[in-house]
């Protein structure tokens, strides 16, 4: 039978579910000692408070035959009738706990810091043992709601209402703009220069103060990234998505996209709790394009920027990216040369965000020679290192077909090999997926795979015939299609 959510009045056995959890002599928490409420009151009084415990959630408590009835909401309270909130039902809290602020010290029941989120009256409907109907009227929660329980303390919220005025659901995914290669502008007015990354684009969706992320293909990372989901805390109630780089910091304080890649072929959960804490790596957000049900993608750069560092993110994880405006370019750039970092992507001020397009208003430009390649084939190594890895057969997709543009064998660690060899096995094909023959040198003990694992090399420059000159070996990106890949 469900949870029931009546109260009686107020008795000297009333709150001693509540009383029994607490220490009053530990917790600054009220007892219950305050008169019971007037009768003369003409609205009964509602309260949510922010409680950041182990998890972050927030108590809905409602006034009801001298008590506060409460409930948890790991989400909060729903704004969108099409989505309901789970609420636990907990046990009633004294009248004067609608007042409660404060820190409730750790090792006691419910330990952290309380906080009063929304408060109010309300218009009771209905109140049953499996039904409770109200209308709030609080500053940022007004409208009709319903609880009704679904198993044992577990009930759910309904928002009966359609949704306030402007307000847009959060959509599942957001496929990211990207920047088109180039060079600096000639003119720097209307640009703003952001760094240059060296990571993986991630885009974080969070709501209810829990974040999720998601690479640049859509696929959920984020079991990957445990270091990183404090954001959504940070941000409590209020929905967002964020756009931005997952970065992992060398030793040297600069991003070191082989740390990461170490971070990306994990799996196993036990793995990545313990690697999080050896190669910890950072969320540097750039972009907001969702806030507090507003989608924010027909706004301007400056715009976005302006909302986006109003929620002044910083955080042992996530930090904001600067970005410079009214400044020159070739400072900027020299600058990230000066300190050994990729580049910079210069940004028109005026452009709206394009989901899932490379457009010319983003240009990258770079310190250093960088390029994504499809991995078509591999050679066998001499010597020592005969029957393992000795270089990769690389491809640059044009419209007829994969050009071959190279191979590499420099840049790889032992366990880069033997990842790498494990993916090979199940890609392994008879027929070269290049356009054109390999010359006698270059196909020589050629193994051919499926080319549908995309990576990334350094190199010093481009051939006449179109080859990769001096290339190395950085690692694969697992967040690219080979339909992505252009060359730089």
């Amino acid at each position: 039978m469900p949870a029931r959510p009546r109260a009686t009045p107020e008795s000297p056995g009333d709150l001693a579910t509540y009383r029994a959890k607490r220490d009053a002599a530990k917790t600054p928490e009220p007892m219950g000692t305050r008169p019971r409420r007037s009768r003369a009151a003409k609205k009964p009084v509602f309260v949510i408070q922010e409680h950041h415990a182990r998890a972050l959630h927030w108590d809905l408590r409602l006034e009801h035959e001298g008590v506060l009835v409460s409930w948890a909401l790991p989400k909060g309270v729903p704004e969108d009738p099409a989505r309901n909130h789970l609420a636990v039902h907990t046990e009633d809290h004294p009248l004067d706990y609608g007042s409660f602020e404060g820190q409730i010290p750790a090792g006691q029941y419910g330990g952290g810091r309380v906080t009063i989120w929304d408060q109010g009256t309300y218009d009771l409907e209905k109140w049953r043992d499996n039904e409770v109907m109200v209308v709030l009227h609080g500053a940022k929660v007004s409208g009709r709601y319903v609880l009704f329980p679904t198993n044992g303390k577990n009930w759910m919220i309904h928002r009966m209402d359609p949704a306030p005025a402007g307000i847009e659901p959060m959509p599942a995914g957001f496929r990211p703009m990207l920047a088109v290669p180039g060079t600096l502008p000639p003119d720097d007015e209307g640009w703003a220069y952001e760094i240059k990354w060296d990571g993986i684009r991630a885009i974080v969706l969070i709501e209810g103060g829990r974040a999720k992320l998601q690479n640049r293909r859509g696929v959920d990372i984020t079991g990957t990234f445990p270091e990183l989901h404090g954001i959504g805390g940070f941000l409590g109630s209020r929905p967002a998505v964020l756009d931005g780089e997952i970065v992992a910091l060398g030793e040297d304080g600069r991003p070191s996209f082989n740390r990461l890649q170490h971070r990306l072929h994990l799996v196993e959960a036990r793995e990545i709790a313990r690697r999080a804490k050896d190669l910890p790596t950072i969320y540097v957000a750039f972009d907001l394009l969702y806030l507090d049900g507003h989608l924010l993608l027909n706004q301007t750069y400056d715009e976005r920027r302006q909302q986006l560092e109003s929620l002044q993110l910083s955080g042992d994880s996530f930090i904001t990216a600067d970005s410079f405006r009214d400044v020159k370019g070739t400072d900027i750039l020299r600058a990230t040369a000066e300190r050994g970092l990729e580049g910079v992507v210069a940004k028109r001020r005026d452009s709206q965000y394009q989901e899932g397009k490379r457009q010319p208003q983003w240009l990258k430009i770079k310190n250093v020679r960088t390029q994504e390649v499809v991995v078509g084939g591999w050679t066998e190594g001499q010597g020592e290192r005969k029957g393992s890895l000795g270089a990769l057969l690389l491809g640059l997709p044009e419209k007829d077909g994969l050009r071959y543009a190279g191979k590499v064998g420099t840049g790889f660690t032992s366990a880069d090999r033997e990842k790498l060899l494990e993916l090979f096995r199940a890609r392994t094909r008879k027929r070269s997926p290049f356009t054109e023959p390999l010359s006698p040198a270059e196909g020589a003990d050629a193994h051919f795979i499926r080319p549908d694992l995309v990576g990334e090399v350094r190199f010093s420059e481009w051939t006449a015939d179109g080859r990769l000159r001096h290339p190395s070996w950085r690692g694969l990106r697992q967040d690219k299609r080979p339909e992505e890949v252009v060359k730089e």
